[in-house]
Protein backbone atom coordinates (compact mmCIF):
# COMPACT_ATOMS: atom_id res chain seq x y z
CA UNK A 1 0.00 0.00 0.00
CA UNK A 2 2.48 2.74 -0.90
CA UNK A 3 1.31 6.22 -0.81
CA UNK A 4 0.89 7.72 -4.24
CA UNK A 5 -0.06 12.05 -5.13
CA UNK A 6 -1.20 10.89 -8.44
CA UNK A 7 -4.92 11.59 -9.09
CA UNK A 8 -6.65 8.45 -10.66
CA UNK A 9 -7.42 9.50 -13.92
CA UNK A 10 -10.78 7.51 -14.54
CA UNK A 11 -13.21 10.33 -13.84
CA UNK A 12 -15.75 7.73 -12.36
CA UNK A 13 -13.72 6.32 -9.40
CA UNK A 14 -14.62 6.42 -6.36
CA UNK A 15 -12.29 7.48 -3.59
CA UNK A 16 -13.22 7.31 0.59
CA UNK A 17 -11.20 8.39 3.26
CA UNK A 18 -10.75 6.12 6.64
CA UNK A 19 -10.15 7.74 9.53
CA UNK A 20 -8.41 5.82 12.77
CA UNK A 21 -7.16 7.12 16.43
CA UNK A 22 -6.64 3.85 18.25
CA UNK A 23 -5.95 2.87 21.63
CA UNK A 24 -2.84 3.88 21.75
CA UNK A 25 -3.44 7.34 21.17
CA UNK A 26 -0.61 8.85 18.95
CA UNK A 27 -2.41 10.28 16.45
CA UNK A 28 -5.29 10.14 13.66
CA UNK A 29 -4.28 8.18 10.43
CA UNK A 30 -5.96 9.59 7.40
CA UNK A 31 -5.74 7.40 4.73
CA UNK A 32 -7.43 7.97 0.87
CA UNK A 33 -8.10 5.04 -1.21
CA UNK A 34 -9.58 4.65 -4.50
CA UNK A 35 -12.22 2.26 -5.93
CA UNK A 36 -11.63 2.46 -9.72
CA UNK A 37 -13.96 -0.02 -10.79
CA UNK A 38 -17.16 0.13 -8.51
CA UNK A 39 -18.16 -3.37 -10.12
CA UNK A 40 -15.17 -4.80 -7.66
CA UNK A 41 -14.14 -4.38 -4.01
CA UNK A 42 -10.90 -3.96 -4.22
CA UNK A 43 -9.34 -0.11 -3.92
CA UNK A 44 -5.77 1.06 -3.85
CA UNK A 45 -3.90 3.55 -1.55
CA UNK A 46 -3.98 7.18 -3.03
CA UNK A 47 -2.16 8.80 -0.05
CA UNK A 48 -1.65 9.35 3.78
CA UNK A 49 -1.54 11.68 6.29
CA UNK A 50 -0.56 11.22 10.24
CA UNK A 51 -1.23 14.04 12.66
CA UNK A 52 -0.27 13.53 16.50
CA UNK A 53 -2.98 13.61 19.10
CA UNK A 54 -2.62 16.87 21.51
CA UNK A 55 -1.09 16.41 24.44
CA UNK A 56 -4.37 17.78 26.45
CA UNK A 57 -7.12 15.78 23.99
CA UNK A 58 -5.11 12.87 24.74
CA UNK A 59 -4.93 12.93 28.18
CA UNK A 60 -8.81 13.92 28.52
CA UNK A 61 -9.53 10.42 26.54
CA UNK A 62 -6.94 8.81 28.95
CA UNK A 63 -9.10 10.20 31.52
CA UNK A 64 -12.80 9.14 29.83
CA UNK A 65 -11.52 5.78 29.53
CA UNK A 66 -13.03 5.50 33.62
CA UNK A 67 -15.79 7.24 35.36
CA UNK A 68 -15.53 10.86 35.85
CA UNK A 69 -17.20 14.20 37.24
CA UNK A 70 -19.31 15.51 34.37
CA UNK A 71 -18.33 12.97 32.24
CA UNK A 72 -21.33 13.42 29.80
CA UNK A 73 -20.33 16.93 28.86
CA UNK A 74 -16.36 16.52 28.93
CA UNK A 75 -17.21 13.38 26.79
CA UNK A 76 -19.32 15.61 24.23
CA UNK A 77 -16.76 18.78 24.29
CA UNK A 78 -13.53 15.92 23.70
CA UNK A 79 -15.53 14.44 20.88
CA UNK A 80 -15.31 17.89 19.07
CA UNK A 81 -11.99 18.34 19.48
CA UNK A 82 -11.65 15.37 17.96
CA UNK A 83 -13.53 16.34 14.86
CA UNK A 84 -11.30 19.50 15.16
CA UNK A 85 -8.14 16.95 14.68
CA UNK A 86 -10.15 14.56 11.89
CA UNK A 87 -10.27 18.12 10.08
CA UNK A 88 -7.16 19.11 9.88
CA UNK A 89 -5.88 15.62 9.05
CA UNK A 90 -8.21 15.38 5.68
CA UNK A 91 -7.54 19.10 4.67
CA UNK A 92 -3.40 18.02 5.21
CA UNK A 93 -4.39 14.66 3.13
CA UNK A 94 -5.87 15.98 0.43
CA UNK A 95 -3.15 19.03 -0.14
CA UNK A 96 -0.49 15.93 -0.26
CA UNK A 97 -3.13 14.08 -3.20
CA UNK A 98 -4.44 16.95 -4.79
CA UNK A 99 -7.73 15.51 -4.72
CA UNK A 100 -10.97 17.80 -4.67
CA UNK A 101 -12.85 17.09 -1.31
CA UNK A 102 -16.00 16.57 -4.00
CA UNK A 103 -15.01 13.64 -5.13
CA UNK A 104 -14.73 11.72 -1.87
CA UNK A 105 -17.62 10.07 -1.44
CA UNK A 106 -17.36 9.19 2.34
CA UNK A 107 -15.53 9.59 5.12
CA UNK A 108 -15.30 6.15 7.69
CA UNK A 109 -14.70 8.22 10.63
CA UNK A 110 -14.10 5.42 13.45
CA UNK A 111 -13.78 7.96 16.70
CA UNK A 112 -12.09 7.15 19.84
CA UNK A 113 -12.92 3.95 21.73
CA UNK A 114 -13.15 5.10 25.40
CA UNK A 115 -15.74 1.84 26.88
CA UNK A 116 -15.75 -1.67 24.96
CA UNK A 117 -18.24 -3.31 27.16
CA UNK A 118 -20.30 -5.84 24.42
CA UNK A 119 -20.89 -8.29 27.26
CA UNK A 120 -22.97 -5.60 28.19
CA UNK A 121 -24.04 -4.81 24.94
CA UNK A 122 -22.03 -1.84 23.78
CA UNK A 123 -18.92 -0.27 22.66
CA UNK A 124 -18.65 3.86 23.19
CA UNK A 125 -16.59 5.78 20.01
CA UNK A 126 -16.31 9.56 21.36
CA UNK A 127 -17.10 11.14 17.68
CA UNK A 128 -19.39 14.15 16.36
CA UNK A 129 -19.99 13.07 13.18
CA UNK A 130 -22.04 15.79 12.35
CA UNK A 131 -19.75 18.34 12.73
CA UNK A 132 -17.46 16.65 10.39
CA UNK A 133 -19.92 16.44 7.95
CA UNK A 134 -20.72 20.47 8.43
CA UNK A 135 -16.71 21.16 8.40
CA UNK A 136 -16.01 18.94 5.36
CA UNK A 137 -19.08 18.90 3.11
CA UNK A 138 -18.82 15.15 2.93
CA UNK A 139 -20.47 12.12 3.84
CA UNK A 140 -19.70 10.40 7.45
CA UNK A 141 -20.24 6.90 8.05
CA UNK A 142 -19.80 6.01 11.52
CA UNK A 143 -20.05 4.29 14.59
CA UNK A 144 -19.07 0.59 12.87
CA UNK A 145 -19.16 -1.55 15.83
CA UNK A 146 -22.43 -1.49 17.55
CA UNK A 147 -24.78 -2.78 14.79
CA UNK A 148 -22.10 -6.38 15.07
CA UNK A 149 -22.47 -5.92 18.81
CA UNK A 150 -26.65 -5.79 18.82
CA UNK A 151 -26.26 -9.07 16.80
CA UNK A 152 -24.32 -11.07 19.02
CA UNK A 153 -21.23 -10.14 18.18
CA UNK A 154 -18.05 -8.58 19.95
CA UNK A 155 -17.87 -5.56 17.79
CA UNK A 156 -14.27 -6.32 17.13
CA UNK A 157 -11.87 -6.88 15.35
CA UNK A 158 -13.43 -5.77 12.23
CA UNK A 159 -9.71 -5.53 9.96
CA UNK A 160 -9.99 -9.10 9.18
CA UNK A 161 -12.38 -8.91 6.50
CA UNK A 162 -9.93 -5.97 4.69
CA UNK A 163 -7.15 -8.48 5.62
CA UNK A 164 -8.66 -11.13 3.91
CA UNK A 165 -9.71 -8.47 0.75
CA UNK A 166 -6.19 -7.51 0.35
CA UNK A 167 -3.63 -10.15 1.65
CA UNK A 168 -5.18 -13.00 -0.14
CA UNK A 169 -3.86 -11.95 -3.60
CA UNK A 170 -0.37 -11.15 -3.21
CA UNK A 171 0.69 -13.58 -0.50
CA UNK A 172 2.10 -16.87 -0.68
CA UNK A 173 0.46 -19.68 -1.30
CA UNK A 174 0.71 -20.96 2.53
CA UNK A 175 -1.17 -20.18 5.63
CA UNK A 176 -0.79 -16.58 6.42
CA UNK A 177 -1.45 -14.84 9.88
CA UNK A 178 -1.34 -10.74 10.31
CA UNK A 179 -0.67 -9.22 13.38
CA UNK A 180 -2.18 -5.72 13.85
CA UNK A 181 -0.04 -4.87 17.12
CA UNK A 182 -1.60 -1.60 17.90
CA UNK A 183 -2.48 -0.37 21.66
CA UNK A 184 -4.05 -4.12 21.53
CA UNK A 185 -2.99 -7.04 19.47
CA UNK A 186 -5.57 -8.53 17.26
CA UNK A 187 -4.90 -11.61 14.99
CA UNK A 188 -6.28 -12.85 11.56
CA UNK A 189 -5.63 -16.20 10.15
CA UNK A 190 -6.08 -16.64 5.82
CA UNK A 191 -6.21 -20.08 5.03
CA UNK A 192 -4.36 -21.78 2.36
CA UNK A 193 -5.49 -21.27 -0.86
CA UNK A 194 -8.06 -23.64 -1.93
CA UNK A 195 -8.64 -24.83 1.99
CA UNK A 196 -12.14 -25.09 3.49
CA UNK A 197 -11.33 -23.75 6.32
CA UNK A 198 -13.01 -20.33 7.66
CA UNK A 199 -10.88 -16.99 7.82
CA UNK A 200 -10.89 -16.36 12.06
CA UNK A 201 -9.83 -13.44 13.24
CA UNK A 202 -9.52 -11.47 17.77
CA UNK A 203 -7.96 -9.67 20.06
CA UNK A 204 -5.50 -11.67 21.31
CA UNK A 205 -4.35 -9.67 24.39
CA UNK A 206 -2.02 -6.10 24.98
CA UNK A 207 -0.54 -5.31 22.03
CA UNK A 208 2.01 -1.74 23.21
CA UNK A 209 -0.92 -0.52 25.43
CA UNK A 210 1.02 -1.73 28.89
CA UNK A 211 4.71 -0.92 27.11
CA UNK A 212 3.43 2.62 26.38
CA UNK A 213 2.10 2.88 29.75
CA UNK A 214 4.57 1.80 31.82
CA UNK A 215 7.44 3.85 29.84
CA UNK A 216 5.87 7.03 30.18
CA UNK A 217 5.17 6.38 33.70
CA UNK A 218 9.14 6.05 34.12
CA UNK A 219 10.63 8.17 31.29
CA UNK A 220 7.92 10.79 30.06
CA UNK A 221 8.16 9.23 26.65
CA UNK A 222 5.19 7.92 25.02
CA UNK A 223 6.29 5.08 23.77
CA UNK A 224 9.33 2.95 23.94
CA UNK A 225 11.27 3.90 20.83
CA UNK A 226 12.86 1.12 19.54
CA UNK A 227 12.04 -0.88 22.12
CA UNK A 228 15.40 0.35 24.03
CA UNK A 229 13.74 0.98 27.31
CA UNK A 230 12.81 -2.76 27.68
CA UNK A 231 16.26 -3.96 25.99
CA UNK A 232 17.81 -2.30 28.63
CA UNK A 233 16.34 -4.56 31.19
CA UNK A 234 15.61 -8.46 31.61
CA UNK A 235 12.40 -10.50 31.38
CA UNK A 236 11.01 -11.36 34.98
CA UNK A 237 9.58 -15.18 34.14
CA UNK A 238 7.81 -14.89 37.65
CA UNK A 239 6.26 -11.68 36.53
CA UNK A 240 5.15 -13.17 33.46
CA UNK A 241 3.75 -16.09 34.52
CA UNK A 242 1.61 -14.06 37.12
CA UNK A 243 0.55 -12.03 34.28
CA UNK A 244 -0.29 -14.61 31.97
CA UNK A 245 -2.66 -15.77 35.22
CA UNK A 246 -5.13 -13.10 33.64
CA UNK A 247 -8.48 -14.78 32.78
CA UNK A 248 -8.84 -13.19 29.33
CA UNK A 249 -6.30 -15.88 28.15
CA UNK A 250 -8.11 -18.65 29.28
CA UNK A 251 -11.54 -17.53 26.93
CA UNK A 252 -11.30 -18.64 23.36
CA UNK A 253 -12.70 -17.12 20.27
CA UNK A 254 -14.62 -14.82 19.40
CA UNK A 255 -13.08 -12.51 22.24
CA UNK A 256 -11.78 -8.90 22.54
CA UNK A 257 -10.11 -6.80 25.10
CA UNK A 258 -9.17 -3.18 25.74
CA UNK A 259 -8.21 -0.75 28.31
CA UNK A 260 -10.92 -2.58 30.85
CA UNK A 261 -8.74 -5.53 31.02
CA UNK A 262 -5.10 -4.12 30.51
CA UNK A 263 -4.19 -0.56 32.22
CA UNK A 264 -1.20 1.14 33.71
CA UNK A 265 -3.09 0.25 37.18
CA UNK A 266 -3.41 -2.96 36.73
CA UNK A 267 0.21 -3.81 35.76
CA UNK A 268 1.17 -1.33 38.81
CA UNK A 269 -0.56 -3.80 41.34
CA UNK A 270 0.88 -6.94 39.36
CA UNK A 271 4.55 -5.79 39.34
CA UNK A 272 4.36 -4.46 42.87
CA UNK A 273 4.93 -7.64 45.03
CA UNK A 274 8.19 -8.46 42.40
CA UNK A 275 10.18 -4.55 43.05
CA UNK A 276 11.86 -4.73 39.70
CA UNK A 277 13.42 -2.07 38.06
CA UNK A 278 10.90 -0.27 35.68
CA UNK A 279 13.67 -1.72 32.72
CA UNK A 280 12.63 -4.90 33.93
CA UNK A 281 9.00 -4.74 34.11
CA UNK A 282 9.33 -3.27 30.70
CA UNK A 283 11.75 -6.22 29.10
CA UNK A 284 8.57 -8.46 30.77
CA UNK A 285 5.67 -6.71 29.17
CA UNK A 286 7.58 -7.02 26.04
CA UNK A 287 7.97 -10.84 26.52
CA UNK A 288 4.22 -10.27 27.79
CA UNK A 289 2.95 -9.34 24.37
CA UNK A 290 4.85 -11.49 22.26
CA UNK A 291 3.99 -14.83 24.13
CA UNK A 292 0.41 -13.76 24.68
CA UNK A 293 0.55 -13.54 20.90
CA UNK A 294 2.31 -16.59 20.03
CA UNK A 295 0.32 -18.61 21.89
CA UNK A 296 -2.65 -17.36 20.27
CA UNK A 297 -0.87 -18.52 16.82
CA UNK A 298 -0.56 -21.82 18.07
CA UNK A 299 -3.54 -22.66 20.23
CA UNK A 300 -6.14 -21.62 17.52
CA UNK A 301 -4.37 -20.27 14.06
CA UNK A 302 -4.19 -23.41 11.58
CA UNK A 303 -1.23 -24.10 9.21
CA UNK A 304 1.45 -21.02 8.35
CA UNK A 305 4.27 -20.02 6.79
CA UNK A 306 4.27 -16.28 7.46
CA UNK A 307 3.11 -13.60 10.37
CA UNK A 308 2.85 -10.45 8.82
CA UNK A 309 2.95 -7.41 11.66
CA UNK A 310 1.00 -4.27 10.96
CA UNK A 311 0.64 -1.32 13.48
CA UNK A 312 2.97 0.31 15.71
CA UNK A 313 4.25 -3.08 17.13
CA UNK A 314 5.76 -3.16 13.52
CA UNK A 315 8.26 -0.66 14.10
CA UNK A 316 9.56 -2.42 17.38
CA UNK A 317 12.58 -4.28 16.62
CA UNK A 318 12.91 -6.32 19.97
CA UNK A 319 9.20 -6.93 19.82
CA UNK A 320 9.79 -8.17 16.50
CA UNK A 321 12.79 -10.56 17.79
CA UNK A 322 10.63 -11.80 20.23
CA UNK A 323 8.28 -12.89 17.89
CA UNK A 324 10.50 -14.57 15.77
CA UNK A 325 11.63 -16.35 18.84
CA UNK A 326 8.48 -17.67 19.93
CA UNK A 327 7.31 -18.80 16.55
CA UNK A 328 10.59 -20.28 15.01
CA UNK A 329 8.21 -22.01 12.04
CA UNK A 330 6.77 -19.03 10.69
CA UNK A 331 8.48 -16.41 8.48
CA UNK A 332 8.46 -12.92 10.86
CA UNK A 333 7.93 -9.84 8.76
CA UNK A 334 5.50 -6.87 8.65
CA UNK A 335 3.35 -6.06 5.66
CA UNK A 336 5.51 -3.79 4.06
CA UNK A 337 6.76 -7.35 2.31
CA UNK A 338 3.89 -7.17 0.12
CA UNK A 339 3.77 -3.49 -0.21
CA UNK A 340 1.31 -2.81 2.31
CA UNK A 341 2.35 -0.03 4.48
CA UNK A 342 1.87 -1.09 8.26
CA UNK A 343 1.23 2.42 9.48
CA UNK A 344 -2.43 2.39 7.93
CA UNK A 345 -3.84 -0.75 7.58
CA UNK A 346 -6.47 -0.11 9.91
CA UNK A 347 -6.95 3.52 8.52
CA UNK A 348 -7.35 1.94 5.56
CA UNK A 349 -9.70 -0.74 6.71
CA UNK A 350 -12.39 1.96 7.51
CA UNK A 351 -12.09 3.58 4.21
CA UNK A 352 -13.34 0.05 3.04
CA UNK A 353 -15.57 -0.30 5.31
CA UNK A 354 -16.97 3.33 4.42
CA UNK A 355 -17.24 1.83 0.63
CA UNK A 356 -18.96 -1.14 2.26
CA UNK A 357 -21.73 0.47 4.28
CA UNK A 358 -22.47 3.21 1.55
CA UNK A 359 -23.06 0.48 -0.72
CA UNK A 360 -25.38 -1.75 0.86
CA UNK A 361 -23.03 -4.71 1.70
CA UNK A 362 -21.55 -6.47 5.17
CA UNK A 363 -18.56 -5.59 6.54
CA UNK A 364 -17.94 -8.10 9.57
CA UNK A 365 -17.60 -11.57 9.66
CA UNK A 366 -19.27 -13.68 11.99
CA UNK A 367 -17.00 -16.54 12.64
CA UNK A 368 -14.72 -13.24 13.65
CA UNK A 369 -16.99 -11.71 16.05
CA UNK A 370 -19.61 -14.34 16.85
CA UNK A 371 -22.31 -12.24 15.32
CA UNK A 372 -25.59 -13.76 14.70
CA UNK A 373 -24.60 -13.50 10.61
CA UNK A 374 -23.11 -10.69 8.02
CA UNK A 375 -24.47 -7.06 9.22
CA UNK A 376 -24.14 -4.01 7.28
CA UNK A 377 -22.41 -1.82 9.37
CA UNK A 378 -22.48 1.85 10.60
CA UNK A 379 -24.65 5.00 10.40
CA UNK A 380 -24.41 7.14 7.27
CA UNK A 381 -24.69 11.24 8.30
CA UNK A 382 -25.37 12.45 4.70
CA UNK A 383 -23.65 15.74 3.46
Amino acid sequence: MNSSTQQPSDSSARHFIGLMSGTSLDGVDAVLMCQADTSSPRMRVVGHHFIAMPYGLRQEFLALQSPQDNELHRSQIASQALVEVYTAAIVGLLQKTGIDPAQIAAIGAHGQTIRHQPSSGYSLQLNAPHALVEATGITVISDFRQRDIAAGGQGAPLVPVFHASVFNAPRQKGGCIIANIGGMANLTYLPPPGSEARVIGFDCGPGNVLMDAWVEAHTGERFDRNGQFAANGKKNEALLNQLLTHEFFAQKPPKSCGREQFNLEWIQAQAAPFKLSPEDVQATLLAFTARTLADAVRNYCGPAVELLVCGGGAHNPQLMQALTEELPNLQVDTTARYDMDPNIIEAAAFAWLAQRTLDGLPGNLSAVTGSAGPRILGNITPA
